[in-house]
């Protein structure tokens, strides 16, 4: 008898002890950055390149113009955690880990960037990963030929990846980068978000099962390193609070609660340094109701280091504005809208999806009303959670709640109060004269398989996009909570929310919305690192969707101090007393022809440019693509407290055909009501290419439609086992440039202080 007892005993004890290695990282080993493997691209093939730009922009303007150059500044490599997950085989990470080295690859040979910087979640660094980051950023530099006139250039940066419950306690997601490289020029360690971002990038909240090798044995060695991953991340202890950032050690974990903590501390560094913004439109773990509003009051915005924002990634376009709302009223009471033609609120098809299943259970017409009602507030209560409260939903139960109808590529549930044109529009005025946002644009890829600038071809969705998801029905039966679907609401507290956050992060829905990404361009002196900055500095930069469209925008007749007149280019200011007078122009991006050129085949090892670039690079022929128009969006913004936002945002102001055939577009316009007006406004330009086929372009694909446009059925293009992996899921969808904007201020208003803290 007592042997019965003592076997099952110590295979107990032997299955808590193994599963206490696990915990503790002992099986598990350290996976490094990587090992750069690629030289420097020939010099002679990089002059081709300006040649082939040199020759577009002079058919379309014969003066001196700025070479343009594009980049991305938004990419993960694994070692943020999110990509490490990813990278996982039950996730569909056949590839397997992407370390930092892949990155500088990647951008060299596969996009043919001209700059990039590595932005890993903060939350998730530890001292040795931020040392080999670091490191390699030096190395992919080091092997980029004369530092004045480099192949790519490769800057250092982090994300700070804030997350809030509510409106009143969200700010969202900012990149930091650095100008230098060198040990004066950087901090000692990177600065994550405190809260919930540190609880989930940090593992604190994410429920990471020592189970997982078991159910993947073949491949068990990855589970454990993803342990062994959140394991060294817990050995770090957090940093003091209250100590000056550049007076902590080197071995602690320091985070910032707020946009004015972490300037705050990037200030007491005395670096040169930028603060990109960006994804604050996007839903996925946005509350609704955010705005910019709180972000521009007291210290939570300082210009000097805050001006440039991310306008479009491969997490969709956070550019436009609408005047719908997921959710209506304050803190203390609030209340889920109606729907109109053009807005399905979640909180809304939450009540109808328990209605419906009220129905089928037999219940009267009156008590459906009532579980209706009250599955609305309980999915409100959860801000961008709330799909957890109605138990054993699928994606096609919400049809296409939430999502802009009429939006170019639109985030996922996108918040309006948290676009870019809503930032622009909004004025603060606190202190007496207006405060206000003045931002630069970029586009970026927000790539999480290090892999800088994958817009240039559409093609890999599951590896140059973030769609992923579990693999087989089973391992998403083993995840699913509460899968059956009752014909009630299921309400839980904030606080159980935050304890269990990555539940309430409706993964699989935004898989739809993932595409290729953007690009950031720079109009500059030079290729050097210093040059490239100078220009983001300036704000005469500009976004993309991906293609490589040139771009120009300019004011022409700003006065100068001495009575003449001269031009302005994007992103610089003016004051005027008369119409402003402008000029775009615009040039299409070359066609693709496919493979990868001679040089990348040559520069990368055959089994190293298959993993990276599977069969494909920028690859560019001699023919353009034709600039079919060019939208101007003209921004009145708030000269008083309280006006309407959505009455001062004009989208589009103008529609201006081009038709000049593939050697590119030249456009004039004035504004005559500009005088008449007497307010401060702000301009910028959209250069829009054909439609083309691209990933995910049809995001959540409504079937069928009734008679007012709203979508009855829906085909979600899945990151798991339900859409195949080698399904692309392409649409038409036309690709474009946005400008920065030129900010025309009134002649006989009073200076604006641009947010300056």
């Amino acid at each position: 008898m007592r042997v019965w007892i003592i076997g099952p005993l110590v295979v107990l004890v032997l299955i808590v002890v193994w599963g206490a290695g696990l915990r503790l990282g002992l099986y598990g080993e350290h996976r490094g950055p990587g090992v750069i493997t690629g030289a420097a691209v020939d010099p002679a093939i990089v002059a081709d390149r300006r040649r082939a730009q040199a020759r577009a922009s002079s058919r379309i303007y014969t003066g001196p113009t700025r070479e343009i150059l594009f980049g991305d500044l938004h990419v993960h490599s694994t070692f943020s955690l999110d990509a490490f997950a990813r990278s996982l085989p039950l996730m569909g990470g056949n590839e397997g880990a992407h370390p930092v080295a892949d990155a500088c690859d990647y951008a060299r040979y596969c996009s043919a960037l001209d700059f990039w910087s590595i932005n890993d979640h903060a939350e998730a660094s530890t001292p040795r990963r931020w040392r080999e980051t670091v490191d390699t950023i030096r190395q992919c530099n080091e092997v980029a030929g004369d530092p004045a006139d480099p192949d790519v250039v490769s800057y250092l940066g982090w994300e700070w990846s804030q997350v809030g419950v509510t409106p009143e306690d969200h700010y969202g997601h900012k990149n930091v980068v650095y100008r230098g490289l060198s040990d004066a020029e950087i901090p000692t360690r990177p600065i994550g978000a405190g809260g919930l971002a540190t609880d989930a990038l940090r593992g604190r909240g994410v429920p990471v099962s020592w189970m997982l090798p078991l159910l993947d044995l073949p491949n068990r060695h990855d589970y454990y390193d993803a342990l062994e991953f959140l394991a060294e991340a817990a050995r770090v202890p957090d940093c003091e609070k209250g100590v000056p950032s550049d007076q902590l050690p080197a071995d602690c974990y320091e985070s910032a609660d707020t946009p004015a903590e972490l300037f705050e501390k990037l200030r007491q560094w005395e670096r040169d340094v930028m603060v990109i913004p960006h994804g604050n439109a996007w839903g996925l773990y946005s509350p609704p109701g955010i705005s910019w509003d709180k972000q521009l009051a007291g210290e939570m915005h300082d210009p000097r280091l805050q001006g440039v924002i991310e306008v479009y990634s491969g997490h969709g376009n956070s550019e436009e504005h609408r005047g719908w709302r997921a959710v209506l009223g304050d803190a203390e009471n609030f209340w889920c809208p109606r729907p109109s033609h053009d807005f399905l609120p979640m909180c809304w098809q939450a009540g109808e999806i328990i209605r419906d299943r009220c129905l089928e259970a037999g219940e009267s017409d009156a008590e459906c009303e009532l579980r209706a009602e009250k599955a609305r507030l309980d999915f409100l209560n959860l801000g961008a959670g709330g799909h957890v409260t109605i138990t054993g939903s699928r994606i096609t139960d919400w049809l296409d709640a939430g999502q802009c109808r009429d939006c170019f590529l639109p985030a996922y549930n996108l918040r309006p109060g948290g676009s870019v044109q809503y930032g622009l529009a909004i004025s603060s005025f606190a202190g007496g004269e207006p405060r206000r946002f003045r931002w630069g644009f970029i586009g970026s890829s927000d790539n999480h398989s290090a892999r800088p600038g994958t817009g240039y071809k559409e093609y890999g969705r599951r590896m140059n996009t973030e769609a992923s998801g579990l693999q087989s029905e089973f391992l998403d039966r083993l995840r699913q909570r509460n899968w059956q679907p009752e014909p009630f609401s299921v309400p839980m507290t904030r606080e159980e929310a935050i304890r269990d956050n990555a539940r309430l992060l409706f993964v699989e829905r935004q898989a739809s919305f993932f595409t290729t990404g953007g690009l950031a361009a720079v109009h500059s002196e030079g290729r050097s690192r210093e040059a490239i900055w100078d220009a983001m500095q300036r704000k005469e930069i500009y976004a993309t969707s991906g293609d490589r469209i040139l771009l120009w925008f300019n004011l022409l007749n700003a006065e100068r101090p001495d009575g003449s007149f001269g031009a302005v280019p994007m992103g610089g200011e003016a004051r005027l007393a008369g119409a402003p007078r402008f000029e775009v122009r615009a040039v299409g991006a070359l066609e693709q022809k496919p493979g990868c050129p001679d040089h990348a085949v040559r520069g990368l090892p055959a089994e190293r440019l298959a993993k990276l670039c599977a069969g494909e690079c920028f690859n560019p022929s001699d023919t353009r693509k034709e600039i079919v128009r060019i939208e101007v969006v003209r921004i009145r913004p708030q000269a008083e407290a309280g006006e309407s936002v959505t009455s001062l945002i004009e989208d589009p102001w103008r529609i201006i055909p081009c038709g000049q055939g593939t050697s590119g577009c030249v456009v004039q316009f004035e504004d005559p009501e500009f005088a008449a007006a007497g307010r401060d406004t702000l301009y910028y330009a959209r250069a829009i290419q054909g439609p083309e086929p691209r990933i995910n372009a049809a995001n959540l694909r409504c079937k069928r439609r009734d008679a007012s446009g709203a979508c009855l059925e829906v085909d979600p293009c899945y990151g798991d086992y339900r859409t195949p992996r080698e399904e692309e899921c392409l649409a038409p969808s036309a690709q474009r440039a946005w400008s920065s904007p030129i900010f025309v201020d009134f002649a006989g208003s009073p200076p604006v202080l641009a947010g300056a803290p």
